[in-house]
């Protein structure tokens, strides 16, 4: 039904490829590392988690089980695990060496802290070896139950908080079981994972055909659900259990469950098309509009993971649909049209859907080798960065322009470089990977450039470099100048914002100004003439020669703010001269507006640093801005509520005089009046159409309140933008007197999750208590262990593996 490079798209597991396709250059650690017991030791030291084996006579049997390790390594590398087997020595002592028992083991270490240890009869092939040893180290992410009342236990304490993915698979290490650990590393804490390989579990959820599957997977919705005898509604992905189909069931998992339209079917794009299932359209009319959505739920519910469900509006569309259509089916191939169809009940609508999808490719259902992972047409991702990453990967980074640093060098090259700019990044991460790009692009910018260098530490290989800088997200960039405190890049993560940064930071702001001639430079911006074009304002202090405190505070303001902003004082006897000039009282800042062509005089009375930061950032502001996505968060900041005219294109003329007039007269205090074009910030056309529920004919000016009431008022469509229209609309917007169109939620605007601290889960000390409930010690292969006093027995000679130290 669907085109190959669509049926391919739909598989996609973007972020998991990316550890694919970038290899880390680092000591060749995505191979099986051969060393001697010395050089492994010393390895030891930096921190890094490991898996080892320790190898003296070779059988046939350690010699398949070397094969698979040396396969497993690579994968195992992109989660920050080094793979190594380590040569003894027969004079070589050692707790891991010389024993014969101890040579059918391999070891788990983080630094020289023995983590596990696992028999190799366990770690029969790459799935096994790569499965049993992520499932050791996401012991946070992952509960391992065994009876239903287990389950039940966690159900309840997730209600309300969080969704759940309950995957049974037959046995641990099957490929099952590695799909669903590289899973879950992905995911982190975003769902409640939990694993079983009991079947009589399966049984209990109501689970047909328990006996016959070697994996499966059960969303459970427990976010929404507040009462603790209420069950969480449980939908089943029915693909095997592969990265790719997890990937794609829990992305449809996270969709809105029903989406409400107006515009035309043939434009509208989901998640549900873009991984290649169909759309229904449920058309609704004003006066049944209540039933129809709860027929829509239903619906939606029955077909979750299957096909998108949409309410259509049609009492407000002007759409050429047939008479008495109440249901579209939508497919996702490009250019195939729409069918306008007559259903009369849910049943009819679930029966379309289901013999309408294809029967799963089992080609494209197998799980892919890495190699094998190139050939796949992802098309269009879901996540931009990730599709810029992918969309690049074959790009040739000219990564020699910045060097790698390693704990071993990391010190030695920041105190013998006079200013490095180092990036902090995870090569698995794809923000990582995009703003990689980005900073060879300054690099580049600034090649030939002789006092910069530019360096970079891969977290997931130095991880107690980046600890020990206090780095636990990514990517970041500090600066380090000699001399001086390390600067921290807080800005946009992109080229042009990085450039100017960078370029500000040559200069020691706040910069001191000897002369009158030269403070006419700075403010005319003659004496940083190369800086203009990334700070179009420079501030200058100025200060008689007895106010030190003022000159202080004013110095400190200016530290802070490098890398914004060019700063700079005159603190000269002959400062009355500038301060005459100007006709403003000391101590007093100056702000000189290039573009502009003017100074603007501020007065500094009683102002510490705090105080002397907030006066120039509110100064840099303009009094009728354009809104963009980069500024938007600092005039959200000002906590007041937004007067915004929205045009499809550049401001005229008329409306900016119209609006700078009443700035200036100062009717617009407590209010940020700006506009926003449509044509280079196309966000706006989604807020518009969040207020009214359609685009409204432009230009528009909306009143928008987000601290207080949460109110969204529209200027009259039917008036003319002018000075007097505006303040009697805005008085009646005040008196209460004008309807909001929209009322807005005053929930927080918060990331769907809180930034990860992956460092914490590759270094903390590690809950052995927990690591010792994984059942792995006692099983032969694929063997599970279903006698208590047995699993119990595994249990208590696992934790003798514990809190060892390698010497």
């Amino acid at each position: 039904m669907m085109s190959s490079g669509l049926n391919i798209w739909m598989y996609s597991i973007f972020f998991v490829l990316l550890c694919v396709c970038y290899k880390s250059p680092a000591r060749n650690r995505d191979t099986l590392m051969e060393l001697s017991l010395q050089e492994y030791f010393s390895i030891l030291q930096t921190g890094k988690t490991s898996l080892v084996y320790f190898s003296q006579d070779v059988s046939a049997d350690i010699t398949v089980f070397l094969e698979e390790l040396k396969k497993a390594a690579g994968p195992l590398h992109n989660y920050g695990i080094s793979v190594a087997k380590v040569n003894c020595a027969e004079e070589e002592a050692s707790k891991y060496c010389g024993k014969e028992n101890d040579l059918t083991k391999a070891y788990l270490f983080r630094g020289n802290i023995l983590l596990r240890e696992f028999p190799t009869d366990t770690l029969f092939d790459v799935n096994a070896i790569i499965a049993n040893v992520l499932f050791a180290l996401l012991f946070n992410e992952i509960k391992y139950i065994t009876s239903l009342e287990d389950f039940e236990n966690i159900e309840n304490a997730m209600k309300g908080k969080t969704n759940i993915a309950l995957i049974y698979v037959r046995a641990i290490g099957t490929p099952e079981h590695r799909a669903v650990m590289e899973t879950a590393f992905v995911y982190g804490t975003a769902y409640q994972f939990v694993l079983t390989t009991e079947t009589a579990l399966l049984e209990g959820i109501g689970a047909e055909n328990s006996d016959i599957i070697s994996g499966r997977l059960f969303f459970f919705h427990c976010k929404l659900v507040l009462d603790l005898a209420q069950k969480c509604q449980k939908t089943v992905l029915e693909q095997p259990l592969t990265i790719l189909n997890i990937h794609r069931f829990l992305k449809l998992m996270d969709a809105p469950l029903l989406t409400e339209i107006t515009e035309d079917p043939e434009k509208v794009s989901t998640v549900h098309l873009q991984l290649g299932l169909p759309l229904i359209f449920i058309l609704s009319q004003q006066a049944t509009y209540e039933a129809d959505k709860k027929t829509a739920e239903i619906v939606a519910w029955r077909l979750l993971g299957k096909a998108g469900v949409t309410l259509l509006l049609k009492d407000s569309s002007d759409l050429n649909i047939p008479a008495h259509t109440n249901v579209i089916f939508k497919r996702a191939e490009e250019g195939v049209p729409v069918d306008f169809l007559v259903l009369h009940d849910v049943n009819s609508i679930i029966s379309r859907v289901e013999n309408n999808i294809p029967i799963q490719n089992n080609e494209l259902a197998k799980d892919y080798e890495e190699g094998e992972m190139e050939t796949l047409n992802l098309g269009i991702q879901d996540d931009q960065v990730v599709e810029t990453v992918y969309r690049d990967r074959k790009r040739n980074l000219p990564l020699e322009l910045i060097v790698e640093l390693t704990e071993e060098t990391f010190n030695s090259i920041i105190m013998n470089t006079s200013s490095s700019i180092i990036l902090f990044y995870a090569n698995w991460e794809a923000v990582s990977l995009a703003f990689l790009q980005s900073y060879v692009d300054v690099a580049i910018k600034l090649k030939g450039v002789s006092n910069i260098l530019f360096t970079r530490v891969n977290c997931g290989d130095w991880s107690n470099v980046c600890t020990k800088q206090n780095v636990t997200e990514y990517p970041v960039i500090k600066i380090f100048k000699e001399g001086e405190k390390p600067v921290i890049y807080t800005g946009m993560l992109e080229t042009e914002y990085l450039l100017k940064f960078i370029r500000l930071n040559g200069i020691s702001c706040p910069v001191k100004i000897v002369t009158i001639e030269e403070a006419e430079e700075y403010l005319n911006g003659e004496l940083y003439k190369e800086l203009t074009s990334y700070s179009s304002v420079s501030i200058l202090g100025i200060f008689s020669s007895n106010m030190t405190k003022e000159k202080e505070n004013f110095i400190e303001a200016g530290n802070s703010l490098k890398g914004y902003v060019i700063t700079g004082f005159y603190d000269e006897e002959d400062a009355l001269i500038l301060s005459k000039k100007y006709a403003v009282t000391l101590p007093a800042l100056l702000l000189a507006r290039h573009k502009e062509g003017k100074i603007d005089s501020i007065l500094l009375p009683n102002s510490d640093a705090k105080d002397i930061v907030q006066i120039i950032k509110s100064a840099l502001l303009e009094i009728f801005p354009e809104i963009t996505v980069e500024n938007l968060p600092i005039y959200l900041g000002l906590k007041k509520p937004l007067l915004i005219l929205f045009r499809d294109g550049n401001l005229n003329y008329k409306d900016e005089i119209e609006m700078l007039h009443l700035v200036k007269q100062k009717h617009l205090e407590t209010l940020i009046p700006c506009w926003l074009n449509l044509k280079t910030t196309p966000v706006g056309r989604g807020i518009l159409k969040a207020y009214f529920k359609h685009l409204p004919p432009l230009p528009l000016l909306v009143l928008v309140d987000l601290h207080l009431r949460g109110q969204v008022s529209a200027f009259p469509l039917d008036q003319t933008i002018n000075e007097k229209n505006i303040l009697l609309w805005l008085h009646r917007v005040e008196a209460g007197l004008e309807s909001p169109i929209t009322t807005l939620s005053d929930e927080e605007w918060k990331p769907p999750l809180p930034a990860y601290n992956f460092l914490s889960r590759m270094d903390a000390t590690v809950p052995y208590t927990e690591i010792a409930q994984f059942p792995t010690q006692n099983m032969l292969r694929c063997a599970r262990t279903t006698d208590p006093q047995q699993h119990d027995k595994g249990h208590s000679e696992d934790k003798s593996a514990f809190r060892k130290e390698a010497t």
